[in-house]
């Protein structure tokens, strides 16, 4: 596709697969798991990641991600545990980003020791800390911006240079901002990864995860994915394919819906703190506007004691206290019960992560609703 095509079109069009015999306006499924290999340079099969539906669909995330290559996994933890371990081996050392999400930091303490790789979590934007970590073994930087749950943004372009100095990749976990409001390879960031299962999926009935990068970079992934089976099955990747064609109408409207339930929680004197880089208030807004479009559909808002989270959460009638992120409808949820309870509680309060911290993913509806739903679960309470 031609690259001034608007984001838009990019999403509804690229990365279709034709369908060369009904002339159909969507793409069709190849479901097959056996296909021909002679005279074929390289036979199609689903775990190679190069079916139809997947190789075509990965072409729609490196075009919005601005990188030369894409690949389209299981999970999102398949996405981001075969990049990092395409990049390591054993003896090497990675760098961390301390506030990520918790199965991505289970995934490294659990598994990168059994590798023989070391690492270290750090704040990534106390740049002497971070180069004071730096030894002849390091091989990456990785993180997460903004971060799962509290929102903390990482300065993509002095993160990059940082790494660059040192001779070091990066690699960036992109789900809450999207391609959308955030593009970390216009910032230097060497690989982008996803939980595909949230926004790009977007309607809370797909798993699936991305990975997004330069074709050199890309090819020890494949070759990783493939001997670890994480693929996507090809109806999976249709459903993903079809929702991603609404991806930036879907985004702009919960960002649009995000800033204004943040504007109305910073206002009110039940809520202790508002974590949402688009208010003016938030410690990192002006580097939100320097690498972000948008500032995204997540929240997080830690309530005052007098508001106890459980029963706030119980109130809710509109809103929906399930797990995941990203989908259509508005939900909240309570990280130290769900997407951080697999850290220790000394960890969770290290990084300010409370039982009274609650995470909102907002939805598609009108803001106005999803505020009358939280104003009426605090009046019930006080």
């Amino acid at each position: 596709m031609k690259k001034n095509y608007g984001l838009n079109t990019i999403c509804v069009h690229e990365g279709e697969v034709e369908d060369k015999i009904y002339k159909g306006a969507v793409s069709p499924i190849f479901p097959a798991t056996a296909y021909a290999y002679h005279g074929a340079e390289e036979s199609a099969y689903p775990r190679y990641f190069n079916t139809p539906n997947q190789a075509n669909l990965a072409k729609k995330i490196a075009k919005l991600e601005h990188t030369e290559a894409g690949l389209i996994f299981g999970s999102g933890m398949a996405a981001i545990s075969s990049a990092m371990l395409s990049v390591l081996k054993s003896g090497d050392h990675v760098i961390v980003q301390n506030q990520i999400y918790g199965g991505t930091r289970n995934f490294i303490k659990k598994e990168l020791e059994s590798f023989n790789v070391e690492y270290d979590f750090v704040d990534l934007n106390n740049f002497d800390a971070v180069k004071s970590l730096v030894t002849d073994h390091t091989k990456l930087i990785y993180l997460e911006t903004p971060s799962n749950p509290l929102l903390e943004l990482v300065d993509l372009k002095q993160i990059s240079n940082l790494a660059k100095k040192f001779n070091l990749l990066t690699m960036a976990d992109n789900t809450f901002a999207t391609p959308i409001n955030q593009r970390p390879i216009d910032f230097g960031i060497d690989i982008v990864v996803h939980s595909a299962t949230k926004y790009l999926g977007g309607h809370s009935d797909i798993t699936a995860g991305a990975v997004a990068t330069t074709k050199k970079l890309m090819q020890p992934i494949l070759l990783k994915a493939r001997n670890f089976g994480g693929s996507l099955a090809d109806q999976t990747t249709w459903l993903l394919e079809r929702s991603m064609k609404t991806l930036n109408l879907r985004v702009q409207q919960q960002s649009h819906n995000a800033m204004a339930i943040a504007e109305y929680l910073n206002q009110q004197d039940w809520v202790k703190q508002v974590f949402y880089p688009g208010i003016k208030t938030h410690h990192q807004h002006e580097l939100a506007k320097m690498q972000m479009s948008g500032f995204g559909g997540m929240l997080s808002f830690e309530l005052d004691q007098e508001i106890p989270a459980i029963s706030f959460l119980g109130e809710l009638k509109l809103i929906k206290d399930v797990l995941s992120l990203g989908g259509v409808e508005t939900t909240i949820l309570s990280p130290t019960k769900t997407s951080h309870s697999l850290l220790s509680e000394s960890e969770r309060q290290a990084q300010g992560i409370t039982t009274q911290l609650l995470r909102l993913s907002c939805g598609i509806e009108n803001h106005e609703d999803i505020i009358n739903d939280i104003k009426q679960a605090v009046g019930k309470i006080t």
